[in-house]
């Protein structure tokens, strides 16, 4: 009973913990955080899901609370989700109150200022929907291109309707517009203007590789068949026709893995590990994970590391698992390669011993 206190002494009152040769220290207490993004070295914006954007800086630990005008409609999982800084301008991703209990998948956009941001729409993900399932949604900037993801609500086979955007990939401008260049205009009519690419089912993972110059994405299957691949233009998931491995909750069948006529995934995972963000590592903390995916999962509380340069023999390394609670969102820091993870209510740093 004496060594019992002893710990529990220990783990209250010293977060630090280590584990194999990695440590872990407890920055700050939050309330479901769920993105983030580096706006310099030394500072960190974080978003809580009932609609809280705070501002943290690493050195300091000084934590304060930036003002906004989102409107968003907190309903299950949707909230205030991703965030992204870009050349001193914030983007994020919302489910945003439509009316009638209707959200969309939303993006914003605004000017950085670390007292208020005043936000405005850039991109709404139509029809709104009267569901707390499945929004996605994160976002990743390539050159002068926006690409967020939407899922589709669950409400399954809206995923193969390419005149909706739920469960589907967008590629936009960063001021909002569309670029001629996206399927609509290269042979896909019947896609609305916005969509790159279908068939995705609650995708919570997306990032550009600083390695290949490729946007990566993880997506949720439902009981079974989370994956990880590559976006590609036009082309189609395969949700609700393909199952990735996974069945219904129900225990029923969806559909075959894959087949030809979709995208194949680079990496399956059955059964479901809930796979959220995802980070293709550069850094110098880790220097022998660069070019490799740092896949987080909610449900075992796992990082994973995938080396696929021949997608044909994907190694997968469980970092850890089970450590700090379940997984959020990942960031490496952009001058030391130091990783930020948001975790069960908390920022935690992770390092080398």
């Amino acid at each position: 009973m004496k060594r019992f206190f002893i710990l529990f002494f220990f783990i209250l009152f010293f977060p630090n913990i280590s584990y194999s040769n990695y440590e872990f220290q407890k920055l700050v207490n939050l309330k479901d955080p769920w993105g983030s993004t580096f706006v310099d070295e030394n500072n960190l914006i974080i978003t809580e899901k009932n609609g809280s954007i705070k501002l943290f800086n690493i050195k300091s630990k000084k934590i304060t609370s930036l003002e906004h005008n989102l409107n968003i409609l907190e309903h299950g999982q949707g909230g205030l989700l991703d965030i992204l800084y870009h050349s001193n301008y914030i983007y994020v991703s919302y489910s945003e109150n439509r009316g009638n209990r209707k959200t969309s998948t939303s993006i914003a956009k605004s000017k950085f200022n670390n007292q208020y941001l005043n936000f405005k729409n850039i991109f709404q993900a139509n029809p709104p929907i009267d569901s707390g399932y499945h929004f996605g949604s994160r976002l990743a900037i390539k050159d002068d291109y926006l690409f967020a993801s939407a899922g589709e609500r669950g409400k399954g086979m809206i995923a193969q309707d390419p005149s909706k955007h739920p469960g589907s990939i967008i590629r936009i401008y960063l001021d909002g517009g569309i670029p001629e260049d996206n399927p609509k205009y290269e042979g896909k009519s019947n896609w609305l203007p916005e969509i790159y690419q279908i068939g995705v089912r609650n995708p919570q993972g997306l990032t550009l590789s600083p390695f290949d110059g490729k946007i990566y994405m993880s997506n949720h299957g439902a009981k079974g068949g989370d994956w990880f691949g590559e976006v590609k233009k036009g082309e189609n998931y395969g949700w609700k026709i393909l199952g990735w491995g996974g069945t219904n909750y129900s225990g029923t069948k969806i559909g075959p893995k894959w087949k030809p006529g979709f995208t194949k995934a680079i990496h399956y995972w059955v059964p479901s590990i809930a796979t959220s963000a995802i980070t293709i590592y550069k850094g110098k903390e880790f220097k022998e994970w660069n070019g490799h995916a740092l896949i987080t999962s909610l449900k075992d509380k796992s990082i994973r590391k995938l080396i696929f340069k021949n997608t044909k023999e994907v190694k997968e390394e469980i970092i850890f698992k089970g450590k700090i609670g379940r997984i959020r969102d990942i960031q490496v820091h952009p001058v030391n390669g130091k990783i930020y993870l948001l975790a069960n209510d908390n920022l935690w740093l992770m390092e080398n011993k």
